[in-house]
């Protein structure tokens, strides 16, 4: 590909080194900005004018897939390969929908990412074969009823999140900036999606998935 451009975005110097030197061992010529908060991201973004966005889910200065979603809106058509240590079945369909070009967990970068990156460069999206088969499941309706978060909401899911890691409705209400209401207003419904009677059914839920970091 010609004019490599790419704007590494995460907190970990060590990840930040390997996607790196990934990108220099495929393309020698690439010019490579780095970032390890939000804010530093969407200052490198306008001065740098990348490619390719490689960006950690699991920020210091945001939560969830609000980050994920912020810098969408700042990159317009610019590509998003979106790195995170979650599950894959919890996330990739959601980050596909949002509009990521792909989704790679962090254990698969150094397998993956160079091909991840050929392929969004190619005008594709990218996700690996294990995320691959649950989308075709997810598009069948074959697992629907055996992943009750698949029908929540982006903020439904934060709250879901949150609720799972401890946090009282004051904290989730100010990591998200609402109001302690709307937070209330948020577990009602997704109470109701998935059938949980409480945080405890909730909890476990989310700890037998790994669905309790963010990060």
């Amino acid at each position: 590909m010609d004019d490599m451009k790419v704007l590494i975005v995460d907190d970990h110097p060590i990840m930040r080194l390997g996607v790196r030197q990934l990108i220099l061992g495929a393309w020698p010529d690439a010019r490579i900005e780095e970032a390890t908060t939000l804010a530093q991201a969407c200052e490198t973004f306008l001065a740098f004018s990348p490619r390719f966005i490689v960006l950690d889910m699991g920020l210091p200065d945001t939560t969830g897939t609000e980050g994920v979603s912020r810098m969408l809106q700042l990159a317009g058509p610019v590509p998003i390969l979106v790195l995170s240590f979650n599950v894959e079945a919890a996330y990739a369909a959601r980050l596909l929908k949002m509009g990521v070009a792909g989704y790679l967990p962090k254990d698969r970068a150094g397998d993956e990412l160079v091909t991840a990156l050929r392929r969004i460069g190619e005008g594709r999206r990218y996700v690996t074969e294990a995320a691959a088969d649950h989308l075709v499941d997810l598009l069948g309706g074959r697992s629907a009823a055996g992943e009750p978060h698949e029908q929540l909401s982006a903020q439904e899911l934060r709250v879901m999140q949150l609720i799972a890691a401890g946090k009282a409705p004051a904290e989730i209400a100010q990591l998200m900036g609402l109001s302690v209401k709307t937070v209330g207003t948020y577990r009602a419904r997704m109470l109701e999606k998935t059938g949980w009677k409480n945080n405890t059914e909730l909890t476990k839920y989310c700890v037998a998935r790994g669905l309790t970091d963010p990060g």
